[in-house]
């Protein structure tokens, strides 16, 4: 057997090094163990040879100790040793995890966080969902840690955030505050040394965290508490999409409208995680809908009550859309991240120049829709040179409607066209290349 044991927030129990032949582990948690004398170490670093080593021990009968931060269970090393060896394998004895321990420091339940490793990934899933959720608990890593993280989430309205080499600021875009995000870092939780700091994220982007950070929570205080649950993880997904007009302010129907919408998503695909923009987004009902499907999403509007009725709309639906005010595609080279995938609901005759700056920035797909034939042929250029496989509908619907005596018509509403895009993996390689 191989005993996993969680160091929780302290140094790991005597008891359960009793007997060993054989203890892996941090060198910091190798040095705060009673470990027996006589007994061979490994300092974990890369973990192919300390598997090696373990597996040595273990075809000799060797009892085998390995010691881990919190609960080793959680975006721990108990994935690995089970892959190796198997779950029988494994006696593990968890302690508290750093997230359980960062939030009862700050005495907030946590039975709705969403929690995300940034420890050896790309930091951008990370900061998509802080973008996205009110409260998240960030696994951090080298070069992912509270400095990073803050940076991008301060880039949402600051000078310093847009992206490198843009032009300066002029009238044509102005950016929204930074989302309403405190940071809250946890360092040498468990130890004489532990601290927990609150800071804004531009705070956070300013100082050197060094190498003590176990957990970052990034909070929305307002909505911290949250309601009660009854399955723990961030909320279910909606249970109703492409939702009536009516759940929007819009003006004089200047909306997209359900059906269109229901198409729409389904092609922009909107999870936990993404970054989707809504350009040209009238109401924001894309916007919001996607946000609602766990995406962060900037919408961009050129029209100043347009940019209002996006605010009240997200507010309305309890979701966080950050709303640029200024006319694409100028405005989109202001953007600091590129998206997973965007949708392009207005634009005029710049329209296809609009789906070309996005196609260039989208990682997965663009989704266009337009109510002009003569249009089409231009924005299917626009996203075929880009590399996009292209595909569309025309989308003709007509809905119910009442007629004196009781009886019920069928109302044609406009037709639109939607054309989506979707990155062919071969001519991303080509451009690498």
């Amino acid at each position: 057997m191989i005993t996993v044991v969680g160091t929780g927030t302290g140094a790991a129990p005597a008891e359960s090094l009793a007997g060993a032949e054989l203890v892996v582990g941090g060198r910091r948690h190798l040095d705060a163990a009673a470990v027996p004398a006589g007994t061979e170490r490994v300092v974990l670093g890369p973990l192919a040879p300390a598997l090696d080593v373990i597996e040595r021990h273990l075809d000799k009968g060797s009892r085998v100790v390995v010691l881990a931060s919190g609960d080793p269970g959680f975006f721990g090393i108990v994935r690995v040793l089970a892959e190796r060896f198997g779950a029988a394998a494994l006696d593990v004895r968890p302690g508290v995890s750093s997230v359980a321990a960062a939030f009862a420091r700050v005495g907030v339940p946590w039975d709705d966080a969403v929690v995300v490793s940034a420890h050896g990934r790309d930091l951008r899933t990370a900061v998509n969902v802080c973008r996205a959720r009110p409260k998240v608990a960030v696994l951090t890593g080298p070069g992912a840690g509270p400095a990073e993280l803050g940076a991008a989430l301060a880039a949402g309205g600051a000078e310093e955030g847009r992206r490198p080499g843009a032009a300066p600021l002029g009238p044509v875009a102005q950016f929204p505050a930074p989302l309403r995000r405190e940071l809250l870092v946890a360092s040498a939780l468990g130890t004489r040394d532990e601290r927990v700091e609150r800071v804004s994220p531009a705070e956070a982007a300013a100082r050197d965290w060094g190498t003590a950070v176990s957990v970052v929570l990034c909070l929305d205080e307002r909505r911290a508490l949250g309601a009660v649950r009854t399955v723990a993880g961030p909320p279910p997904a909606p249970s109703q999409w492409a939702l009536e007009e009516s759940e929007f302010t819009h003006r004089d129907s200047m909306i997209t409208k359900f059906e269109v919408r229901a198409l729409a998503l389904a092609r922009l695909g909107p999870r936990l995680g993404d970054l989707v923009w809504d350009v040209g987004a009238g109401s924001g009902s894309v916007a919001v809908e996607c946000a609602r499907l766990g995406a962060a999403v900037v919408a961009v509007e050129k029209a100043a009550d347009g940019v209002e009725r996006i605010r009240a709309n997200a507010d309305a639906h309890n979701v966080d859309v950050q709303v640029v005010h200024g006319g694409a595609p100028d405005a989109l080279g202001e953007l600091a991240d590129d998206p997973d995938a965007v949708f392009v609901g207005g634009g005029g005759r710049e329209l296809p120049d609009i789906v070309a700056v996005c196609a260039r920035r989208a990682r997965r797909s663009v989704v266009v829709a337009m109510a002009a034939l003569d249009r089409v042929p231009a924005v299917r250029a626009a996203l075929t040179d880009a590399g996009f496989d292209c595909d569309g509908v025309l989308l003709q619907s007509s809905r119910l409607a009442p007629l004196p005596g009781d009886v019920t018509r069928l109302a044609a509403a406009n037709p639109v066209f939607l054309l989506w895009g979707v990155r062919n993996p071969a001519y991303q390689e080509g451009v690498a290349q």
